[in-house]
């Protein structure tokens, strides 16, 4: 299914120098019917971006001129809540972890079957849409408006990324229910992870800098061995703050 909603054609951006990859890639997710637009660079993904106003972005890590590390985070410094999907021929859990530093949403590990890209590509989708009778979370001082996906700290803005938002969303709908890590990467990646994947801590690790940037009380807590709940702070942690 390619409708980002009921009268939206989803449009995907392909950055890929392997020609072989790079085609078959175009002719697939055509035929699922999205509007696809291929390059073979970095340089040429930056300036698709703007031009193509594309729903997903998807490239790989090794291109010439802007290597798709870099040309993440210059997507990511300008449009925050856009899905970005790295594809890498590297297996080591540190290569990945570059690629959600540099602000890529999921990843996937060359050679991959078309079915999981896939299956990925609509579950980063879905995520990109909010009913519209939806309210806002509020948990404590932390609000998320889900229409306008802005999320707030006191008067302070939290600037997040699509993930972080979609995790935060989670995990603030069940505010003081802890939420085991495979539920949260099922709900979040639409896959299970292998064992030993990082990738949840590193972003339980930016939304807790980001939400406690200004000084405030954790809101996000980890329990150990077991997963992660949001909950508003006691007195006694808004003191030690003072």
């Amino acid at each position: 299914m390619a409708l980002s909603d009921s009268s939206h054609i989803a449009k995907i951006l392909i950055a890929e120098d392997d020609p072989g990859i790079r085609v078959s890639l175009t002719r697939a997710l055509t035929f699922q019917n999205y509007d696809v637009i291929a390059v073979n660079d970095g340089a040429k993904a930056l300036e698709a971006v703007d031009e193509f106003n594309p729903d997903l972005v998807i490239l790989d890590v090794s291109m010439p001129y802007v290597d798709g590390l870099t040309a993440c985070r210059l997507i990511r410094q300008k449009h925050q809540s856009l899905p970005i999907l790295m594809l890498t021929a590297r297996h080591e859990v540190s290569d990945r972890v570059a690629g959600l530093d540099a602000g890529a949403d999921d990843y996937v590990v060359k050679p991959f079957a078309l079915e999981e890209l896939s299956a990925r590509l609509r579950s980063m989708l879905r995520r990109t849409l909010v009913p519209s009778d939806t309210a806002n979370l509020v948990v404590s001082d932390l609000v998320l408006d889900l229409r306008a996906r802005t999320a707030h700290r006191g008067q302070r803005e939290l600037i997040l990324t699509k993930t972080e938002f979609d995790l935060l969303e989670i995990l603030m709908t069940n505010a003081g229910i802890v939420l085991e890590r495979d539920v949260l990467y099922d709900r979040i990646w639409g896959f299970n992870f292998e064992t030993g994947s990082r990738s949840l801590d590193v972003y339980i690790g930016y939304l807790r800098r980001k939400t406690e940037e200004g000084g405030e009380p954790r809101v996000l807590h980890t329990i150990r061995g077991v997963g992660y709940v949001v909950r508003p702070p006691t007195d006694s942690d808004w003191q030690i703050q003072e």
